[in-house]
């Protein structure tokens, strides 16, 4: 069944369309390593194996979340670090946008 998941997957990463759905392809083919391994370890019995797992598991989760970053939908100005001033002048002008707000709410 693994085997089976992992082969529909690689078709679908080699087919795509998109590029989020060649990322989910890769993310099932390392999710049918993974429980391979961990079947091979619980069928030997061999412990030593489970490094490697924890090690894929990280492997795939920093994968997913590094992609899912990359590919959200954010505006300009959120996708860079501000500077000092430039988070000093951003803080400033929502206060003064606040400050206008509420005093032509009160002069209504």
């Amino acid at each position: 069944m693994l085997g089976i998941g992992a082969v529909c997957a690689l078709v679908r990463a080699e087919r795509g369309p998109s590029m989020l759905d060649r990322v989910v392809a890769v993310d099932v083919v390392v999710a049918t390593v993974l429980g391979s391994v961990a079947l091979v370890s619980a069928w030997t019995l061999r412990s030593d194996l489970v490094p490697v797992l924890v090690v894929l598991a990280l492997v795939g989760f920093i994968g997913s979340v590094t992609v899912a970053r990359f590919a959200a939908a954010d505006r300009d100005e959120e996708k860079r670090i501000l500077t000092r001033e430039e988070a000093k002048a951003e803080r400033e002008a929502r206060r003064r946008a606040e400050l206008e707000e509420s005093g032509t709410e009160e002069g209504s």
